[in-house]
């Protein structure tokens, strides 16, 4: 295993020059000879229905406030293996992963899965994606719409509007993949998992004050549950 540093790779969520061919680059796409190419073009008519209500403002005053949604891919010596995630604007925390050989809208709907049994969010949540066709699916979108969490996707070819999810990307395959070929799906498995935890419970991120993300969510609940027992002063 790679060595880590909790500094990483000095956090890239601010200082970003993104391209979206960055993160399935145009000679690195899988190519699968013989069956349908796995593609991500959206759901049009999905997708002109669901407005971009982050409109790049990913600041968030509390957790759960602002869900960003991302798929990524890392090889193996058998095939690609495809990795969803959703990030917490609020704390940066990953709060749901899920990876598979596939590229399915099933996949981003285990991450949601996840997200939601480990979160159980108010109403009011935004999760945010891009126009791909996982997140633009009516298995994604309804699910959404059972569980009360608003859609939001950005506007098309605007690699900005996700700058968060994809600056998770950027420091995921620096401090990670770095560019490794894992040789099995359980392998990466296993080092994907392990990292999401350095990364939630020990990386520290300068945007939270040099804190890990889940430190940085604690003392967010720390200081609620002070407020909400603060004794009233006597009038004077």
């Amino acid at each position: 295993m790679i060595g880590r540093s909790p500094q990483g790779g000095r956090d890239l969520f601010f200082i970003i020059r993104v391209n979206k061919d960055a993160r399935f680059g145009r000679d690195e796409l899988p190519v699968l000879r013989g069956r349908k190419q796995p593609t991500t073009i959206p759901d049009e008519a999905t997708a002109e229905r669901a407005r971009d209500l982050l409109q790049r403002d990913l600041t968030a005053t509390r957790p759960n406030e602002k869900w960003v949604a991302e798929l990524t891919y890392i090889r193996t010596w058998n095939g690609f293996v495809y990795l969803a995630f959703i990030l917490d604007c609020h704390s940066r925390m990953i709060v749901g992963w899920q990876l598979a050989t596939h590229m399915r809208a099933g996949l981003v709907l285990d991450a949601l899965e996840m997200a939601n049994g480990l979160r159980r969010p108010d109403a009011g949540l935004i999760a945010h994606s891009d126009r791909g066709s996982q997140y633009t699916s009516l298995t994604y979108t309804d699910r959404l719409d059972e569980l009360g969490i608003d859609p939001s996707i950005g506007s098309k070819g605007d690699a900005y509007d996700n700058a968060m999810a994809e600056a998770w990307v950027a420091s995921f395959k620096s401090e990670l993949v770095d560019g490794r070929r894992f040789p099995s799906f359980e392998h990466a498995e296993h080092e994907v998992l392990d990292w999401i935890g350095f990364y939630n419970d020990e990386r520290l991120h300068e945007a939270l004050d040099d804190v890990p993300p889940s430190e940085y969510e604690a003392e967010h609940h720390r200081l609620i549950f002070k407020t909400d027992n603060t004794p009233m002063e006597a009038a004077t």
